[in-house]
């Protein structure tokens, strides 16, 4: 055999494996399932495993929507939120809001809290009829607000509530907002995506870069919410089910002393609260990430003992 044909068949078998490769990776992105909220479509990505531990429903926060958050996928690291949990041994779903991702807006144009609360109700009735079990809702920021607010008002399918990156404040009263008018439609930026990776050393510059990228492109306007004095309806004294709360050591949104009032209220003696350690806004993302999920299973876990 000569050498230029043995080279040749090197290349092939090269050639091969990278598309197998490719084909690979393009089956790990999360998978779009739609689910119809009183007649709107919802966007809710999976990713599933056999017999799973437990099923959880993850919610993301202000601006982003759920791929870039909890399914990104850079060539050369482990970020994915989803995947970490299905590592774990746990079947994951991620919903976007109306607005955002792939689920359009409605025809207000806007969002607000109640709205996407029930839209969350929905979501988690439809998971727990697909799974036959109870879901535990995991909010991140904003999202972790929207959680509360569905847990608060539609409990019957949620097994736990876990909040990361909770930024209300204790005893904070949201004004009255009664906008009028067409929302204002804003073209996101990538200084805003970028915003939350505060840590030097906690995650690559690759990383930031793709996750901006990605950000920018599932989410170029950014969604327009209004009536959101209906925040003034979350108090954990009105939370029924086990909560974790998750809280970054330098996260700047998430105030220590808040979250030992909403602690403290909680009425089910089920709750944990930990602290991440060196780690910022954007933990789920970053070094820390292995210590938040480990804190999320083992809160799961320990429900079950």
């Amino acid at each position: 055999m000569s050498v230029n044909l043995k080279t040749k068949r090197l290349l092939a078998v090269c050639v091969i494996g990278f598309l197998v490769a490719t084909n690979c990776l393009a089956a790990d992105y999360a998978k779009k399932q739609t689910v119809i909220a009183d007649g709107h479509p919802i966007a809710v990505w999976s990713k599933e495993v056999p017999n799973p531990r437990g099923i959880i429903l993850l919610h993301h926060g202000r601006t982003w929507s759920s791929l870039p958050d909890f399914d990104l996928q850079v060539q050369g690291e482990e970020l994915s939120v989803m995947d970490h949990f299905n590592e774990a041994g746990f079947s994951v779903w991620a919903m976007d809001a109306r607005g955002y991702g792939e689920t359009p807006r409605d025809d207000s144009g806007w969002n607000t809290p109640n709205r996407a609360a029930k839209d969350v109700s929905i979501v988690l009735a439809w998971l727990s009829r697909e799974t036959g079990r109870k879901v535990h809702l995991w909010g991140w920021s904003m999202g972790s607000m929207i959680s509360q607010l569905a847990t608060q008002q539609y409990p019957q399918h949620i097994a736990s509530l876990t909040l990361f990156g909770y930024p209300l404040k204790h005893n904070f009263v949201y004004p009255e907002d009664l906008p009028t008018g067409q929302p204002p439609r804003k073209p996101t930026t990538a200084k805003a995506a970028a915003s939350d990776f505060l840590l030097p050393g906690t995650i690559s510059q690759k990383a930031i870069d793709e996750y901006v990228r990605h950000s920018l492109r599932a989410d170029p306007i950014r969604m327009d919410w209004r009536y959101t004095h209906e925040y003034n309806q979350l108090a954990a004294a009105n939370i029924s089910v086990p909560v974790l709360l998750l809280q970054a050591e330098f996260d700047p949104l998430a105030k220590t002393a808040s979250h030992a009032q909403l602690f403290t209220n909680l009425q089910n003696a089920h709750k944990q609260w930990v602290v991440l350690k060196n780690a910022d806004h954007a933990a789920l993302l970053e070094s820390a990430r292995g210590r938040l999920i480990s804190a999320s299973t083992a809160f799961y876990d320990w429900l079950q003992r």
